[in-house]
């Protein structure tokens, strides 16, 4: 509200809906209360899929901030994932390297990293619980949103650059490797004047049901250069002959790596429209 003021709000109506970071009209209707009467147009909007239904995360955000850390271990396929919905959107991406206070498994994560690093992404190494401060140039008038696994210590961060925000946090389970929920709905907080994050809730998968194939192709930024080169104007980089992107990855002009998690999500994006 202009003047401040916090209001309750429900959503007038049944359809449509309105996700952390979205502008929105609203009327008062009684003290602290009040209703979303309209969404307003975005510029932005990150979300995930699967054939059933979609899970908004943010709107019009300026960048995401992909957050993995030293432990517990963190999936490539999921930064991939991640990555092809951001460049879809046409976001800016950063990859956030938590808890490199945590040496040699820092080493070992980062040894992984490098290949985001070549492909020009950002990738910040820094330790929550004592220094933020490598990333703090990269908020400023921005609307960022932090993405990642449980246990990678996004709310952690939230706490180091707000301090009131007080989010909860929790201990990773070293036996599985894996960390606990402790954010079960995303919150948006103000760094400055001009600068804003937004913590969601961990997640362990990310559907990409909402992409046509050719955007999983453009997701996957190295591909650029080869998008329109191959033998046959309706190639899909699968295994079809004359594959310009294939003849890049023999050439070592691309990963190998990234072109085998690319072939990945596209076995699971055909088999996922063959069950629709």
């Amino acid at each position: 509200m202009p003047d401040g003021a916090v209001l309750s709000c429900v959503i007038r109506g049944k359809k449509g809906g309105s996700v952390c970071g979205d502008r929105v009209s609203v009327q008062s209707v009684a003290a602290g209360q009040g209703v979303i009467e309209a969404t307003l147009p975005r510029s932005s909007l990150l979300y995930r899929s699967d054939a059933s239904r979609q899970k908004l995360i943010a709107a019009n955000v300026t960048q995401v901030i992909l957050v993995i850390a030293a432990i517990p271990g963190f999936s490539e396929e999921l930064i991939n994932r991640c990555l092809a919905a951001v460049e879809e959107q046409g976001i800016r991406a950063i990859i956030v390297l938590n808890k490199t206070d945590l040496v040699e498994p820092a080493r070992k994560a980062m040894t992984s990293l490098r290949l985001y690093q070549e492909l020009d992404y950002p990738v910040i190494c820094l330790s929550a619980l004592n220094d933020i401060s490598p990333l703090l140039p990269y908020l400023q008038n921005q609307l960022s949103v932090l993405v990642g696994q449980s246990g990678m210590g996004k709310s952690t961060l939230v706490n180091a650059l707000v301090p009131e925000a007080r989010r909860t946090t929790a201990d990773i389970s070293v036996a599985l490797d894996t960390g606990r929920h402790t954010t079960t709905h995303a919150r948006l907080y103000q760094i400055d004047r001009h600068s804003h994050i937004i913590d969601s809730p961990g997640l362990q998968e990310f559907g990409l049901h909402h992409l046509s194939e050719a955007q999983l192709a453009w997701g996957f930024v190295e591909f650029h250069t080869y998008i329109g080169q191959c033998r046959f104007s309706n190639c899909r980089h699968v295994n079809e002959p004359g594959c310009a992107i294939e003849q890049a990855a023999t050439e070592e002009k691309i990963s190998v790596k990234r072109l085998s998690s690319y072939r990945h999500l596209m076995t699971s994006h055909a088999s996922s429209a063959h069950r629709k």
